[in-house]
């Protein structure tokens, strides 16, 4: 049963304005733990109201909640201004890497935690990069990554690629039979890119073999996820794994939402199509057990029929927070071939960060700040 809070968490949006961030304003929206006090963006949408500042950008069919419409918008970069507005923030903002490592440890330097869309903070050690299915024993590390920031309540936690959060999930339950090489292809949606057809209209009818980065953090991202925890001089760190050997693919295609990956895999021992079968429909995990608000009953689900997962059908499956599996076969290179589905911007992105914080403060890791 997860834990019932009297007093809601005071919650800031850091690029507010761009589509992650409408979207996790819009999951937000009567959310029994969470609620949005401070809306933030660049410093072109500062002192608009929130709805002057997407005017015609609103990428939804739905109307923006109405507490948020009229707030006013905040600088992103004037901490000071809006720090005591939060108890934490989630921040997906669209800016330089070093940028964005600037802004989130000064956020973190104010004591208010940040749980982080952008890939600037994913590769350090000290940095949780967090599917709560999977990974949520890697909060360990905040302690030593205080340290480094000299905070007693602020960090930083990230999400990974939206690209790997479809077939990470199913190849976590087989990591005990070893899987040694992995092939996979990625079918990313144009939302990944914060556009819809309106704003991309080159995208009609299209795919484009090519997204800047993409295939770098498909291949890498994994093996801090599957990585251990290991002590080191300064504390507690994440070391990741060797195994397996990921090769990447990532297109971008003609859909709105949802991104699909097309997996090949090796074992050190290969299971059987009933053990992995078993595995996908018996994996239980922590935000479950939990009973986090937005954790999905079940994470996984699998298909026999060959034409299933697909994406207009099935990205919103358990709201858009689980994960779809299909077409298990035998590969005449590989062991195993599959198919997997996800949202990629509720559980690759804007709920996938929700979950986060919901786990971190389960684990007591935010505070309420006044």
């Amino acid at each position: 049963m997860s834990e019932s809070f009297s007093q809601k968490y005071r919650v800031g949006i850091v690029g507010a304005t761009g589509m992650v961030g409408q979207r996790f304003i819009s999951l937000l929206e009567n959310h029994p733990w969470f609620e949005v006090t401070m809306v933030a963006a660049s410093a072109r949408s500062s002192g608009k109201t929130y709805r002057e500042a997407v005017e015609g950008r609103w990428a939804f069919d739905w109307p923006i909640p109405e507490h948020v419409a009229e707030m006013c918008v905040h600088d992103a970069s004037d901490v000071s201004a809006w720090v005591d507005l939060v108890d934490f923030v989630f921040c997906a903002v669209d800016m330089k890497k070093d940028e964005i490592r600037s802004l989130e440890e000064l956020i973190a330097k104010h004591e208010v935690p940040v749980v982080s869309n952008n890939s600037a903070c994913r590769g350090i050690p000290d940095v949780p990069m967090m599917i709560p299915e999977i990974n949520s024993d890697h909060v360990a590390v905040i302690e030593t990554q205080k340290k480094r920031l000299g905070t007693k309540c602020g960090f930083i936690a990230v999400k990974p690629n939206c690209s790997i959060q479809s077939y990470v999930p199913a190849l976590t339950p087989l990591l005990d039979f070893e899987p040694e090489k992995v092939s996979v292809c990625t079918y990313q949606a144009i939302s990944g890119a914060g556009k819809t057809f309106r704003t991309w209209p080159e995208m009609v009818d299209n795919v484009i073999p090519y997204i800047g980065g993409e295939d770098e953090k498909s291949e890498q991202e994994p093996l801090k996820i599957w990585g251990h925890l290991e002590d080191s001089p300064e504390g507690s760190i994440i070391v990741n794994a060797k195994l397996p050997v990921i090769s990447a693919q990532c297109l971008r295609v003609a859909c709105s939402d949802g991104h699909m990956a097309a997996v090949s895999v090796s074992f050190r021992s290969k299971p059987s199509y009933e053990e992995i079968l078993n595995r996908w429909k018996n994996f239980e995990t922590l935000p479950q057990k939990l009973n986090l608000p937005s954790a999905p009953r079940p994470f996984l689900q699998y298909f026999e029929d060959p034409s299933r997962p697909q994406t207009r059908l099935d990205r919103d499956f358990e709201r858009g927070y689980g994960v779809s599996i299909g077409r298990l076969r035998e590969d005449r290179i590989f062991d195993w071939r599959f198919v997997c589905l996800s949202h990629n911007i509720i559980r690759g992105a804007a709920g996938g960060g929700i979950l986060s914080a919901e786990m971190l403060c389960a684990k007591g890791l935010i505070p309420h700040r006044i």
